[in-house]
């Protein structure tokens, strides 16, 4: 199995999470691409969609699938997206597609967060993929000053603005021993959005694409 066909095995597996006649949270990314095209198989059961970037917007509606605004809705029943890592505690690094603000509100309406990967996404210790923090551009200067003091080296991420407007920082170098704190700290920043960290709202199952198929862990 390719690396693409173990993202499509784990979207496809998550299908048995989504509630019938309900509205269903989607995030962004390469396997939740894969979800999506999946989703249009049985849009004909849920309701719509509500969803964490412009891009997954655009491929929801292709598919005939009504995308409502998060505001508009009281409860979500499941939300389902990718990861860029993943521990066994289920604390995630998102944000490699820089959706990260979004994706994390999504969240925190959810019930039920389904993250989907491939088995290579799957660390003992976050931070060997660089952790995006979504910045105020007027404090991009002073909160990569603020990331060195935490043990981090930030790079600015040229030619990105993210759907709301922002900046991203990418920090590398970080081993992110206690992403809770971590997580909390970096928030506490003037002029930080969010960052990927998401760890104080992990997920609550894994669907885990492997070469012999997807492994559901929760």
């Amino acid at each position: 199995m390719t690396q693409d066909e173990m993202k499509k095995a784990a979207a496809i597996k998550a299908l048995e999470f989504v509630e019938q006649d309900s509205i269903v949270g989607v995030g962004t990314g390469s396997t939740v691409n894969h979800f999506i095209d999946a989703l249009a198989e049985i849009k004909h059961t849920i309701v719509g969609a509500v969803s964490s970037s412009e891009a997954s917007t655009e491929r929801l509606k292709s598919y005939g699938i009504e995308v409502f605004d998060l505001n508009s809705v009281d409860d979500l029943s499941v939300y389902v997206d990718g990861a860029d890592e993943i521990t066994e505690h289920m604390h995630m690094i998102k944000g490699g597609g820089a959706a990260l603000t979004r994706e994390k509100i999504v969240a925190a309406v959810a019930k039920k967060f389904v993250c989907i990967c491939d088995e290579s996404k799957q660390v003992a210790v976050l931070g060997n993929f660089p952790l995006p923090v979504e910045v105020i551009p007027m404090a991009r200067s002073y909160i990569a000053r603020e990331l060195v003091k935490l043990g981090g080296d930030p790079v600015y991420r040229e030619g990105v603005i993210t759907d709301n407007g922002n900046v991203i920082l990418d920090v590398y170098n970080m081993q992110i021993l206690n992403p809770v704190e971590m997580e909390t700290k970096i928030n506490a920043l003037v002029g930080v959005v969010t960052n990927g960290l998401f760890a104080n709202r992990g997920a609550d199952v894994l669907v885990l694409g492997t070469p012999t198929g997807s492994k559901v862990i929760s």
